[in-house]
């Protein structure tokens, strides 16, 4: 489970101009990623814009991202739906060679009630080769999984912990208070990872900390350190650019910002349309003072 403390990031799936995966700039991403400190990879998650990936694509992806990582960091896997069948489907056909755990959503559409939660993540668990990570995120789904059922999946021997993603504070310091010791709860959430952190959570899955690796996994080090004061100045300088990502939804904004950082473009696909001149320019006046500052 120490392989999932810091900084992951939810690694965004680049685009050429004509729509099509764009291999080349993937295999820069993952490098940059490894070459800036962070320490674990999380791939085809909503930030690498799955739901619109084809299986073969999904495949490309997964091949690309695994073949440059070369084993030199942790990877979780996205696998998750709200048709528990199909989800148990999926893992069986997966080959999990070089995968070290997976991050399955909860149950969206369907607002299944907390038994339902339970049993359909017990279920995923029960045929899963690798550890599970669950992943709460009600502005997505429509449904919290709450602090209790957590402490009940927790005593699953191979569910390690969630990505919490509600955005509430004091949601998670009653999930970190309730869990056991050993299990991991990550922020979701990119403007309070840190105070996750210091709260005694076990660090962040990032869209920000892709774009700026080597700032974000800084400090949530610090964090984990318990070093707040001196984490929070690098808090205060990257919140605005934390701010503009998702103000036109993910992966809208970082994709921009990896375009103005020269890493990929700016490319997504329907139903999300690319950030606006007005988001590029904000993202732009961003870097050139971030980089100024520092």
């Amino acid at each position: 489970m120490s392989s999932f403390l810091g900084t992951g990031v939810a690694l965004v799936t680049p685009f050429d101009q004509d729509g099509n995966v764009d291999v080349q700039a993937l295999e820069k991403l993952v490098e940059f990623q490894i070459d800036n400190a962070i320490d674990y990879l999380v791939i085809l998650g909503t930030t690498a814009e799955v739901a619109t990936l084809t299986q073969e694509e999904k495949e490309l992806v997964k091949k690309t991202i695994l073949t440059t990582n070369a084993g030199r960091l942790p990877v979780v896997l996205g696998i998750g739906g709200n048709n528990t069948q199909a989800v148990i489907n999926e893992i069986k056909e997966t080959d999990f060679t070089a995968i070290d755990a997976v991050l399955s959503v909860s149950p969206y559409y369907n607002k299944p009630s907390q038994e339902g939660i339970y049993q359909h993540y017990k279920a995923i668990a029960a045929q899963c080769p690798v550890d599970v990570i669950l992943y709460n995120v009600p502005g997505r789904t429509s449904s919290n999984v709450l602090p209790e059922t957590v402490v009940r999946l927790a005593e699953i021997p191979n569910i390690i912990g969630i990505k919490e993603a509600k955005g509430d504070m004091n949601q998670a310091l009653k999930l970190i208070n309730a869990v056991p010791n050993n299990f991991l709860v990550i922020s979701g959430d990119d403007m309070i990872a840190l105070p996750m952190t210091l709260a005694g959570g076990a660090g962040v899955i990032s869209v920000i900390g892709q774009a700026l690796p080597s700032e974000f996994s800084h400090m949530i080090r610090l964090g984990l350190l318990d070093k707040g004061k001196k984490a929070f100045r690098t808090q205060y300088h990257l919140q605005e650019s934390i701010d503009l990502i998702f103000k036109e939804g993910n992966p809208v904004g970082v994709k921009a910002l990896l375009e103005i950082l020269g890493s990929s473009k700016a490319t997504v696909r329907l139903p999300l349309v690319e950030a606006s001149s007005e988001l590029k320019i904000a993202l732009r006046q961003f870097v050139e003072s971030f980089y100024v500052a520092s």
